[in-house]
């Protein structure tokens, strides 16, 4: 679950800096011979630290801006919730509750029970959740929550119109997946759903509560689809049959089917990534890039495109290096 309205508040930072959620199930094995916990323990440092992994949120957050996603991995900067951002945790927590249920009892008004409860369990879990509703009039902030969780059932109600959940039987629910490449970088992230047919065919679905993206630009979307097929593929040594993104906002489905090649390509980018994450990180060089998404962004108080001064870099810079130091690394001719 990864655009800018849909996934920061499931995934956060948490699936990049070292862990996933306590009590979160791994896939186990991989072609390096990791081994992925099951669980992890409650609690994590937050304490700035390099980073040591990459998840499809935090690679695209690079992609879009360095210097967001230096704030996010390294500075930890708060953000705020977002009511998109929130109604797509509610809706995905959701769609995997239903499939407790057995086949006949997955129906539409069923899923639109488990709303209530699941905002109850969520604002629990995250009680900054409630800052979305606090409006001083008690009377508006009820009618702004009851629009809202009236538009996280819509959505719920149109995935049974593309997906029918009486024919499903989901392998795995909230998955969390990592691999360790053979160059040492770590991928790792969440996906929605998993199934597996008798055959053994994987396919691996991810659902959007946004709009389907133009044709154009379709490529960017399938990237997060891709990260996954690769970390499975490293993983299990099988390549998914099927990648799928479930577009709630719009009705859409889009499929790719992908192949070795595609996989590889994918790997290459994200090596590449992450050497020009490497390198920000030893220099301090974290450069803004200014996008029609920074009007979205929490941080533009701290950002130099909008006027602002970075906190202090909290992680040891590297002096760079000499010509002459840079050649006697690089090696003779």
């Amino acid at each position: 679950m990864e655009t800018s309205t849909d996934g920061v508040a499931r995934t956060g930072s948490g699936a990049e800096a070292g862990a996933p959620a306590a009590g979160a199930s791994a896939v186990v094995g991989g072609s390096t011979g990791e081994v992925v916990a099951a669980a992890v323990p409650e609690g994590r440092a937050t304490r700035p630290a390099p980073p040591n992994s990459l998840s499809p949120s935090r690679a695209g957050d690079f992609m879009q801006c360095p210097l967001l996603y230096r704030f996010r991995v390294i500075d930890k900067l708060p953000e705020k919730p977002s009511e998109a951002a929130t109604r797509g945790t509610l809706v995905h927590a959701v769609l995997e509750r239903l499939f407790d249920a057995p086949a006949t009892e997955r129906t539409a008004p069923r899923a639109a029970s488990l709303i209530p409860g699941q905002w109850d369990r969520l604002r629990e879990a995250r009680p900054e959740l409630s800052e979305l509703f606090a409006d001083e009039d008690e009377k508006a902030a009820g009618e702004r929550l009851a629009r809202w969780l009236g538009e996280a059932e819509r959505l719920v109600e149109r995935w049974f119109t593309l997906e029918d959940p009486t024919r499903l039987e989901p392998a795995e629910r909230e998955l969390f997946v990592e691999a360790r490449l053979d160059s040492g970088l770590t991928l790792r992230g969440i996906i929605d759903r998993v199934d597996v047919a008798p055959t053994g065919e994987v396919r691996i679905v991810d659902y959007k509560t946004g709009k389907a993206p133009r044709p154009e630009y379709a490529e960017g979307a399938l990237f997060q689809m891709k990260f996954y097929a690769l970390v499975v593929w490293r993983l299990k040594q099988v390549i998914p049959r099927r990648l799928q993104l479930v577009y709630l906002g719009s009705g859409d489905v889009l499929t790719y089917d992908p192949v070795r090649d595609d996989l590889e390509r994918v790997e290459r980018k994200l090596l590449a990534l992450w050497e020009a994450i490497r390198l920000a990180t030893e220099s301090g060089d974290w450069r803004p890039r200014r996008t029609k998404l920074c009007g979205w962004c929490d941080h533009q108080a701290v950002c130099p495109e909008f006027g602002g001064t970075p906190p202090p870099y909290p992680l040891q810079v590297r002096p760079p290096e000499s010509g002459a130091a840079a050649q006697g690394r690089m090696g003779p001719d």
